[in-house]
Parts: C-alpha cells; sequence; structure tokens
C-alpha cells in the first residue's frame, strides 16, 4: 500500500496554482531523471513517484466540510441539525440541506481545492516524467477520476493538464470535460496493469470509472449511453477479480482491506494518512464512552427519518445506522446530563430516527447515526478503515439500472436480485426505476452516491423533511466565489 512508503529526498516546487490552492509538499526521489525510472530494474520505483498522486486522493475525502460532507448533506440521506449554537456554523449546513447555499461558502471552496490539488499534483509529476509510459498513462486515469468528481459536482469547470499549467484557465463546457474523462482513461487504459490492486489503478478499475461516467452521461451531456454503462459494468463483473462479500459489513470493517469487493479504495490510516473521521462527524458527546474513542465526537451529521424508513426491518442493511438506547463499553446505560428539557426521552441517550426540527434547536440525541463503517474500541479521531470509492455492488447496480432504462428488464432483475439476496431480502419479480434507485439508497448510503442518484433519477428537486422544490439550476453547486474572485477567467454557473 502507499501509504507505508517511506519519506524519500526532494521537495519539488508545485508548478500547478489555480485560484486559491495552496502549495503542498509532493515527495519524490531526489535527482531522479525520467531515463532513470525507465531504465530502473526496481518495481516499486515508479510506486513511490506515484504515492503522492495518489496521498493527495486520500486527502480529505472523508473528512467534514468537503466533497463527501457536500454530496451527503444535500441529499436527502443526512442532516447536521442546529442545536442551539452547536453546529449553527453560520447557517453552511442548514442551507446546504435546503438547497440555498451561496457560492461563498467554504465547502465548495474546500471540495474544489481538494480536487485541484490532486490534479495539480499529477500534473506536475507528468511534467517531471514525460517519458516514462506506464507511470503516465495511470496517471492520466487517476486525473481522469478527479474529474469525474469535478464534473458531477461543478459541471463546467476547466480542464488543466500538463500541457496547460499556469495562468488563469477559463471553463470548459461540461461536455468537453466529458470527453476529456472519456478519451484519458480510454487512451491510456492498455497501458494499465492487469492485476488487481484496491490502492493504485488497473484496466479493470479504470472500466469502473467508465461505466460510471456512461451511467451519468445523460446529466453530462444530454446524451444517454446505458450500452456502453452496461457494456463496462459487465467486463468489472465478468473480470473474475472481485465478488460479492457474504458478510456486506465486511466491505467497511477497520480491517478491510480483505474485502474481495472494494475495486478501488482509499486506504485512511489513523497514524499515516489521517482524515476519514466519521465517529467525531456522527457520534454524540457520550459515545466516546461507548468507543473509548481517543477524542470526543462532535454530534452532528444523522440520517434523516424518512430514509431511515426507507429500510424493511429484515433488512441487514439497516445496521448501516445506530438507534435505540446508547451504553458504555462497561454496558452500563449512558445519560446526558444537558439533554433538553422537553425531549421526550430524557437524559437517557437515546438515538431516536425522529429528528424534531433541523433548527434551532434540535435534541441533542435527535437523529440515526451512520453506522455504516466500523468504530472499533479505541479508535483515533482518523479511522484505520479503507475507504471505498468503486466496489462491486455498485457496478452491479449499474447494470441492472442501465440494463432496465434500455427495456432489458430480466437481465436487470438477475443483477438487482444479487444484491437484494445478500441483504437478506426477497428477491423482486418485478422492477421499475423508483423501486432501483431506493434499492441504490439502501445499498450506497454514506457512500456519496445519492445526490448523483437523485438527480440521474428525477428526484433532486422534489421537497422533503425541512426542505422546499428545489430550483432546477441546483443539480450543480456553485463554481466557489473565491475561486472567481482569484481567476477573472472563470464564469459562474447559471443561476447564481
Amino acid at each position: 500500500m502507499f501509504k507505508s512508503i517511506r519519506k524519500i529526498g526532494l521537495v519539488l516546487p508545485l508548478v500547478f496554482a489555480m485560484g486559491a490552492c495552496q502549495e503542498l509538499e509532493q515527495e519524490v526521489l531526489d535527482g531522479v531523471t525520467a531515463e532513470d525510472v525507465a531504465n530502473s530494474k526496481n518495481p516499486n520505483l515508479i510506486a513511490v513517484l506515484k504515492a503522492s498522486a495518489y496521498a493527495r486522493i486520500v486527502g480529505s475525502w472523508g473528512g467534514h466540510n468537503s466533497i463527501w460532507s457536500i454530496h451527503e448533506v444535500s441529499s436527502d440521506e443526512m442532516a447536521i441539525p442546529q442545536k442551539g449554537a452547536d453546529w449553527e456554523d453560520g447557517g453552511l449546513w442548514l442551507r446546504m440541506h435546503r438547497h440555498t447555499w451561496q457560492p461563498s461558502d467554504e465547502a465548495f471552496n474546500n471540495s474544489w481545492n481538494y480536487c485541484y490539488t490532486a490534479v495539480g499534483e499529477i500534473n506536475n509529476l507528468l511534467i517531471q516524467y514525460p517519458e516514462v509510459e506506464a507511470l503516465g498513462a495511470e496517471l492520466k486515469v487517476l486525473r481522469a477520476l478527479v474529474y469525474l468528481w469535478l464534473i458531477d459536482s461543478f459541471g463546467n469547470v476547466p480542464i488543466v493538464t500538463e500541457e496547460s499549467t499556469g495562468g488563469n484557465p477559463t471553463n470548459n463546457t461540461r461536455t468537453e470535460v466529458f470527453t476529456f474523462i472519456e478519451n484519458s482513461i480510454l487512451e491510456n487504459i492498455n497501458l494499465l496493469p492487469e492485476t488487481s490492486s484496491k490502492y493504485t489503478l488497473n484496466k479493470t478499475s479504470a472500466k469502473a470509472i467508465l461505466a460510471k461516467l456512461y451511467l451519468n452521461a445523460q446529466v453530462y451531456t444530454g446524451t444517454p449511453r446505458w450500452a456502453d454503462a452496461e457494456r463496462l459494468a459487465d467486463e468489472v463483473i465478468n473480470s473474475g477479480q472481485y465478488s460479492l462479500t457474504s458478510n456486506f459489513f465486511a466491505n467497511f470493517s477497520e480491517r478491510n482491506s480483505g474485502s474481495t469487493e472494494n475495486i478501488l479504495t482509499l486506504p485512511y490510516d489513523q497514524n499515516n494518512a489521517g482524515g476519514f473521521n466519521l465517529p467525531q462527524m456522527t457520534l454524540h458527546y457520550l459515545s466516546q464512552n461507548t468507543y473509548n474513542l481517543q477524542e470526543q465526537p462532535w454530534n452532528g451529521y444523522a440520517s434523516l427519518e424518512e430514509f431511515y424508513n426507507s429500510f424493511d426491518n429484515n433488512d441487514v442493511r439497516k445496521n448501516s445506522f445506530l438507534v435505540g438506547p446508547q451504553f458504555a463499553s462497561d454496558g452500563t446505560r449512558l445519560n446526558d446530563i444537558s439533554a433538553e428539557p422537553n425531549d421526550p426521552d430524557g437524559p437517557p441517550l437515546t438515538f431516536t430516527p425522529q429528528i424534531n426540527q433541523l433548527a434551532p434547536n434540535a435534541f441533542r440525541q435527535a437523529g440515526a447515526r451512520v453506522g455504516k463503517f466500523e468504530f472499533a474500541l479505541g479508535a483515533a479521531s482518523s479511522l484505520n478503515n479503507d475507504y471505498p470509492l468503486i466496489r462491486l455492488g455498485d457496478i452491479i447496480l449499474i447494470k441492472a439500472e442501465a440494463a432496465l432504462r434500455q427495456g432489458k428488464t430480466a437481465i436487470a432483475l438477475a443483477a438487482a436480485n444479487q444484491i437484494r439476496t445478500r441483504a437478506g431480502m426477497p428477491a423482486y419479480t418485478t422492477l421499475t426505476l423508483d423501486e432501483l434507485y431506493n434499492e441504490r439508497g439502501r445499498e450506497m448510503f454514506a457512500e456519496a452516491s445519492r445526490r448523483t442518484d437523485a438527480i440521474r433519477f428525477g428526484k433532486w428537486n422534489l421537497p422533503w423533511w425541512e426542505k422546499q422544490a428545489s430550483q432546477p439550476f441546483r443539480a450543480l453547486f456553485p463554481i466557489p466565489l473565491q475561486q472567481i474572485n482569484a481567476n477573472p477567467n472563470l464564469r459562474q454557473n447559471p443561476g447564481y
């Protein structure tokens, strides 16, 4: 895993800068030339070189107030209720939930910087080692993955490559960005390794990225690519490199590196690759005593009651939530002496699916909490769990949806029922798009998929708890105001 590679030598200047992106160190080999790499017999040399690019991908994905947060809190999966002064945060997360966000909201700038810092790191390596074919191919596909997040979130973003760094770039259209992502993968995929690695790209994970791109082609370009999405999903499924785990939660455990289902993951590590701080984000302050956590949680992220109730009680995936009475690790009942006097549950700490209100005085213990990932006893603020960016369960559902949208009901049913059976649920005998949308919600909860799915299924603008119908332009997030202020060539997305 690249997280275990030691620091080696030189810090290169960051030749890419964009807007408010901060300069970051990258760790590569001191004095190593492209010729040295090309002629080296050491198979670890390229792995060390590309480690800094992958490290930027790990980055802040799994942390608060960045790209995972804007996808989850803007969806009908989660909210961050305001509890008096706690989580008021200038109204940021209330606006995110209600779809009334502003271009100046810092979470958008954080997400933009996360992506473009990764792009910059990749471009640096491509400039430094332009003739190392295998390295260049993998980096270009990795950059395409970052642009998949950018096209999905912001749409009309600048394409910045190793040939166009520096200066103030202009926006490209969403269709141009789509074509760039597609070509970057198609032109380089045959140079990727065949062998499976969960922490770096191979041919199969590149096909999975393409499948996700084609699944959303109609949203991104106006032209559907359902047949291409089904074909690529089939190639991933039939590769023989991955299989559904019998235990759904094995994909999210602290020791999930052995998952047969996870295709591409972020290898978080509490000591060497921190940033995945989900227990801090979702658990109650007193939950520190449940898991003997090293730091006190922040009591923030909670699921919406309606979404929680969309899970059948027999669905094993309903254990993705923490609900009910809460206990210390020694089995004693936890009591919140600061619980609101009007909370019907009183001081005994109880996570209730119902949230009394979004703001300003949500109950401290209201809301089902995110329990999909294992919180190990004694965990630090950052988890050791690998975060699955792509896993086979998603790819199988991509096949099901793409087939169903082409009228291939039998193929769609067979695929969807693989997921249903693993969840302990009866097989579908018929299948509609609405049922498939709900199935994706149950399978992909807390994996930053719901916003994208809701837009593709035409659900995004609908009202839900504490949110009125959305304005259509909010299917795209705004280009961050901080970036527009720094770069006068950028154009804001329509509606903002």
